[in-house]
């Protein structure tokens, strides 16, 4: 009964994140949602940019103060190992309705792109970032990251083991490319508002912080492996490698040194 109760717990949790994410493309993009980021201002900008201010900072601080090891210890001795990623699933899921539901729009426009195809080009943009979002979970086991395989296995009574170490696809060219995709939602719109801006710039600070208490994380579980995987690929940002071609001899050695160690595997 235990098991079949936390199996049903991570599926309805599931079905949240589903909904919330759902909501999350059109709340940021600020179409089709009751709610949006960006609107005409409804109370004075000071305290419209305290209240936002403060939701983004709970967002922040739930999603980085949870995914620590230290609290995930604390954690465990009230809730089973198989539940962890659930409940911080849970936790994040009620930030960002939190976060939806008392966000304030604010008006001014930052800035606004008028003509049609480049207005089409900045939503086409958009879409690849939550799709890259999306098709990145699915590289790096999605029923993982949202805790669905934890409670399967409990349930099948086998026990949990850590993902392989790997960097598929895009893993090979930046070590982040989830964060990438974020930060391509948060920023590409054609019509940034105040309130907006306010969300993609506190975000965007918040990738930078977490990112290197996460990688301190997965050297403690991963070791040299990610120590040379960090060494050698680019956090966010694609390194540009220039082929030499004065002759064969540098043209070779240039493409051999682009190469590097064989490509390792990256578990978020």
């Amino acid at each position: 009964m235990k098991r079949s109760l936390v199996l049903l717990a991570a599926g309805l949790n599931y079905a949240m994140f589903l909904g919330v994410f759902l909501y999350a493309v059109g709340f940021i993009g600020s179409f089709l949602t009751p709610t949006r980021l960006d609107g005409p201002a409804a109370e004075p900008w000071p305290q419209a940019l305290a209240i936002n201010l403060l939701l983004v900072l709970t967002f922040g601080l739930q999603h980085s103060l949870m995914a620590r090891p230290a609290f995930k210890r604390w954690l465990a001795r009230f809730v089973p190992m198989p539940m962890e990623r659930g409940v911080y699933m849970l936790a994040t899921n009620l930030a960002l309705a939190l976060l939806f539901w008392q966000w304030r729009p604010m008006g001014a426009p930052v800035w606004d792109v008028t003509a049609p195809a480049a207005r089409m080009a900045v939503w086409s943009l958009f879409a690849c970032g939550w799709l890259t979002v999306l098709a990145t979970t699915f590289l790096i086991n999605h029923f993982d990251l949202f805790g669905l395989r934890q409670a399967w296995l409990y349930f099948r009574g086998r026990d949990y083991s850590h993902l392989a170490f790997a960097t598929p696809g895009p893993y090979q060219i930046v070590r982040h490319p989830l964060y990438v995709g974020w930060l391509v939602a948060f920023w590409a719109t054609p019509t940034m508002g105040l309130a907006h801006f306010l969300f993609a710039l506190g975000m965007t600070a918040y990738i930078l912080t977490a990112i290197p208490f996460e990688e301190r994380n997965l050297v403690n579980l991963h070791g040299e492996p990610y120590e040379a995987y960090r060494r050698r690929v680019p956090m966010l940002i694609p390194r540009l490698r220039w082929t030499a071609t004065t002759s064969p001899r540098g043209k070779e050695a240039v493409t051999a040194a682009s190469r590097g160690p064989a490509p390792q595997t990256l578990e978020a």
